[in-house]
């Protein structure tokens, strides 16, 4: 098992240096740069702009500045300047990485206590006035965008006089120190993000979770514990046991995707995510700071089928052993 995790940990070392390619040449394809809004600013000259170009090192060629940018994150852990922010990439990325990953995991948690029971259940009771509801559920939560159903939500706590929408304070508690009553402010808040990140999450999953539940419902071997006299309870267990293996495995990917899926609710509901400095960055072709945010994509990844491969080792002593 240690084996097995040493090797996917060294396996990501050569992925993550390929992945910093793709992310330097998709960014550098990209027209323009950042000193590029300042082309048609007349209180800038000619002289100026290329004198910015060079203090940015946008002057040198794509393989000089890819050679600096890439050095500086083996050697020094420097991921880039952030153009127009004027400071570290990491600092950034370091101020909002708290909250992104913990609206992430909440979103997650969220999507795995309602997608599982609703599942079975819909398994349990197929073709049923409670099995068409969840699906038409399910169809729903995937085809409405998170942004509109932000949008949607806001709209109807207004509507019902709701005083503060959106952000994770009231404002009579921005910029305070943090008390009891600031973390119950916070508590009614992250409802809304939570509900709005996680729910096409829950859509699918439950979907997953019924066709793997009844696809080992109807394996053979479930009808020999049958015939073995074993109890539906206990069978029930057992088929619940395997159809989570896939799920596991779709656990993975789910961190990612829920990180991608922050960046339009953050900048609906006005959240401290890095959904905004993301969207931002790629308004302003600040370039360091959109590939620092790739790079975090990709490494989450990297360790998101990571866990998901040793969780689902611990709950199958078949792959356990091979």
């Amino acid at each position: 098992m240690w084996s097995f995790i040493t090797r996917r940990i060294l396996i990501m070392i050569p992925m993550m240096f390929l992945v910093s390619i793709v992310c330097f040449t998709i960014v550098d394809l990209q027209p323009g740069d950042y000193v590029s809004q300042f082309l048609n600013n007349p209180d800038i000259s000619a002289e100026q702009i290329a004198t910015i170009r060079k203090q940015l090192s946008l002057d040198k060629s794509p393989v000089e500045r890819y050679g600096m940018w890439i050095s500086g994150i083996v050697l020094r852990g420097d991921f880039g300047y952030s153009f127009a922010y004027k400071r570290p990439v990491v600092d950034l990325i370091g101020e909002r990485m708290g909250w992104t990953v913990g609206l992430a995991l909440l979103a997650i948690v969220f999507q795995w206590l309602l997608a599982v029971p609703l599942g079975v259940f819909s398994a349990r009771h197929p073709r049923s006035a409670g099995d068409y509801a969840l699906t038409g559920f399910a169809f729903l939560g995937l085809s409405v965008p998170d942004f509109f159903f932000a949008i949607l939500i806001m709209y109807l706590m207004v509507s019902g006089g709701a005083a503060s929408v959106g952000g994770l304070y009231s404002n009579a508690f921005v910029g305070a120190p943090m008390s009891w009553a600031k973390f119950g402010d916070l508590l009614a808040h992250l409802w809304l993000p939570t509900l709005v990140i996680g729910l096409p999450g829950v859509a699918s999953l439950m979907r997953i979770m019924r066709s793997n539940y009844l696809d080992i419902e109807g394996a053979p071997f479930v009808e020999s514990l049958r015939a073995r006299g074993l109890s539906e309870r206990k069978i029930s267990r057992r088929v619940l046991k395997n159809a989570l293996n896939p799920m596991v495995t779709i656990a993975g990917a789910q961190l990612p995707e829920v990180f991608s899926g922050t960046i339009t609710t953050s900048i609906v509901l006005a959240l401290p995510t890095m959904g905004p400095f993301f969207y931002d960055a790629l308004l302003n072709g600040d370039q360091y700071l959109v590939m620092g945010f790739l790079m975090l994509i990709a490494l989450i990844t990297q360790i998101g089928n990571l866990l998901a491969d040793i969780a689902l080792a611990v709950l199958d002593p078949r792959i356990r052993m091979s």
